[in-house]
This record gives C-alpha cells, sequence and structure tokens, in this order.
C-alpha cells in the first residue's frame, strides 16, 4: 500500500499492482512506465533489420506482454497491424486487425495473434493495393505495392494452439506486410512504381476511396481452422 498525495489535501490510498514475477512496484512511476505505449521505431533502426527469433514458450506472462504492447502499439497508432521488431523486440510474432482508421475504410478483420508464422501459399493472382508502414514516417508515406491477392499462413496462438487460415484482401495484405519486417524487409523495398509515392493527405483524398483500392482491399475468404 502507498500513500499518494496526487496534489490534493486528502492522501489517496493507492494498492500497485504486482509485476510478471509477483513483485510489487516500489514507485508509482515504474507502474507507469511499465505501462506505457512502446514506441514504433523509424526505419534505420537495426532492430528492423535484426535476425528475430522464434517463440519456444508459449501461454507466459513475458509473451502475453508482448502481444498485448504490439496490441496497444497499434491501436495507438491507428495501424491494422503490427510485427515485433517495429517495437524493438526481435521475436517472431505479429499481430493484425484490419479496421476502419483514419487512413482505411471498409469492412475489416478481428485481432488476431500470429507465433512463428509461416506462409506456406501464395496464389499466382496478385492485386495492387497502396501500402503505409507505422516505421515509416510514422505512418505518413504510401506507395503501391504488388503481392499475392490470396494467401495461407499457419501460425501458433497464445496457447500454442497451432492454425491454418486462408485468406485474401486487406487481411491477406496486412499479414503479408508484417510477415516481412519478420524478414527485415520494407513494403519501400517492394514499392511498384515509386513515382506514384505519396504523403497521406495526397493518400487520404485521392486514393483511399477510389475504386482500385476499395475492390483490391475487399476481404472474400476468411478459413480458419486449428491443425
Amino acid at each position: 500500500m502507498l500513500l499518494l498525495q496526487c496534489g490534493i489535501s486528502t492522501p489517496v490510498v493507492c494498492i500497485l499492482p504486482k509485476d510478471e514475477k509477483g513483485v510489487r512496484f516500489p514507485y508509482p512511476a515504474l507502474f507507469f512506465q511499465s505501462m506505457a505505449i512502446k514506441k514504433i521505431i523509424q526505419i534505420g533502426h537495426p532492430a528492423l533489420k535484426a535476425q528475430n527469433n522464434k517463440i519456444s514458450s508459449y501461454n507466459n506472462p513475458i509473451l502475453k506482454r508482448l502481444v498485448k504492447d504490439l496490441t496497444d502499439a497499434m491501436i495507438a497508432g491507428d495501424l491494422i497491424g503490427v510485427a515485433a521488431p517495429q517495437i524493438a523486440k526481435n521475436y517472431t510474432v505479429f499481430v493484425t486487425q484490419p479496421r476502419k482508421t483514419k487512413l482505411r475504410t471498409g469492412i475489416g478483420d478481428k485481432l488476431r495473434v500470429y507465433i512463428n508464422p509461416a506462409i506456406i501459399e501464395f496464389s499466382s493472382e496478385k492485386s495492387i493495393i497502396f501500402e503505409g508502414c507505422g516505421s515509416v514516417l510514422n505512418g505518413q508515406l504510401f506507395g503501391p505495392v504488388s503481392r499475392p491477392k490470396e494467401i495461407v499462413i499457419e501460425a501458433y496462438d497464445l496457447q500454442g494452439k497451432k492454425f491454418r487460415l486462408r485468406c485474401d484482401g486487406i487481411l491477406a495484405r496486412v499479414i503479408q506486410h508484417e510477415y516481412d519486417h519478420l524478414s527485415g524487409i520494407e513494403f519501400l523495398e517492394k514499392i511498384s512504381d515509386y513515382k506514384q509515392i505519396m504523403n497521406s493527405d495526397f493518400y487520404r483524398k485521392n486514393i483511399r476511396k477510389s475504386k482500385n483500392q476499395i475492390e483490391a482491399s475487399k476481404i472474400n475468404i476468411v478459413e480458419f481452422e486449428f491443425i
């Protein structure tokens, strides 16, 4: 128990929570620092090109904290996916949640966690979608990227259960984008036409609601199963 003055005349009783080892935080600053949202690092940071380690132990507090940090960073950054290297954690983990944001429209998908993922199938048919990235000028730069329209990915969830997901549209797109991060690849390296690079304002006004962007982003296939 800790008494906090908090700038008012009556002291406030504050029961500080415990950390992952069961030890209570001795000072409020340490607790609030631990709860802070992780910053999305920017291109040039060595963690984005470093080798990423596979997860060997599931359903543990450290992994749960990593997934929570990724999810919090994704929501706070108004992004639809974040990979562990983007918060300077070099593990083969990423999360996705295509949804309506300031820069995205259309029907999305629920929050999904991918641990030790492997994309095992790519469709021969491709589509072009303008992509951005939280690690490139904080998501303020967009460019056209051609990728397979449909994929099949296998990965593990937080409980260590292996699953297989077949999907298309923006879900397949963000999975491939985050999967590239695990290999140190940025979307800038895959832009199909560098003359069409643009800032977020131009993207929002001219591309976001264009017929091609909407059609290519539409999710028609979501087939999930545990294996």
